[in-house]
């Protein structure tokens, strides 16, 4: 098992793959929790919470195949450009992480090469096994940023490459009896944050969706295993 990402075999022949870009808050121990401590070595701004648990539901239920992140997007973020700032962050949310800064260029290297490229490797690979795959894209967001207001958006759908399927599953979800607030581009833009699926799937063509979700609602298990459910319902007349 490579520690940049963790694969998930498929248990059917189906044309579909799901990934989480941001779901793991794992810090190699040489990284000496970055020198950080206490919650923020756990809240939102080290991964996404509860997607993990959601992958991997989906594709136990669904039978097809996924990748997590093995690593926090604190050591670096697997969904930023080689050329963003933001790649292995000096600040989340108003929290200043330190080892992170003053970085040399061959440690900042050596963390491209010990876990960006493999995962994005990997990637390509397996979205290469399955002929024309329908792709999920799993992200949670937090409910107030400590440096911002709070959100009223359950659910957020980034739409930039696949209006189709985006307004198909948009429609599914606003028909839930749990009446979820979805909002499009929020509470991020597709425009702006979307690394991996512009880098992997619109070259293809793919059909796809890229989901946000409030992490009030998946935070603990119980709760990702039925958004799980949600999704993969309305997930169901898209395939």
């Amino acid at each position: 098992m490579s520690e940049a990402y963790h694969s998930i075999a498929a248990t059917k022949n189906v044309p579909l793959f799901i990934f989480g870009d941001h779901a793991s808050k794992h810090i190699p121990k040489e990284y000496n929790n970055l020198g950080l401590s206490g919650d923020d070595l756990t809240r939102h701004i080290a991964w996404d919470i509860g997607t993990e648990t959601i992958v991997r539901e989906l594709c136990a239920y669904l039978g097809c195949g996924g990748q997590l992140a093995g690593v926090s997007r604190l050591v670096i973020d697997l969904n930023r450009e080689l050329n963003m700032p933001g790649l292995i962050p000096k600040e989340s949310d108003g929290t200043y992480i330190p080892k992170n800064d003053d970085l040399s260029a061959v440690d900042r290297q050596n963390r491209i090469d010990r876990f960006y490229t493999p995962y994005h490797n990997a990637l390509t690979a397996e979205l290469d096994k399955v002929t024309r795959p329908f792709v999920l894209s799993v992200h949670s967001f937090t409910p107030q940023p400590l440096t911002g207001h709070a959100r009223e958006t359950e659910i957020g759908l980034l739409v930039r490459h696949d209006e189709t399927s985006a307004k198909a599953f948009q429609s599914e979800l606003e028909c839930h009896p749990r009446g979820f607030n979805v909002g499009v581009n929020k509470p991020y833009s597709a425009y702006d944050l979307n690394h991996t699926v512009d880098f992997h799937l619109a070259p293809r063509g793919l059909r796809h969706l890229a989901i946000e979700l409030r992490q009030d609602l998946v935070d603990r298990d119980y709760k990702a295993a039925a958004m799980a459910n949600v999704i993969a319902a309305c997930l169901s007349p898209l395939l």
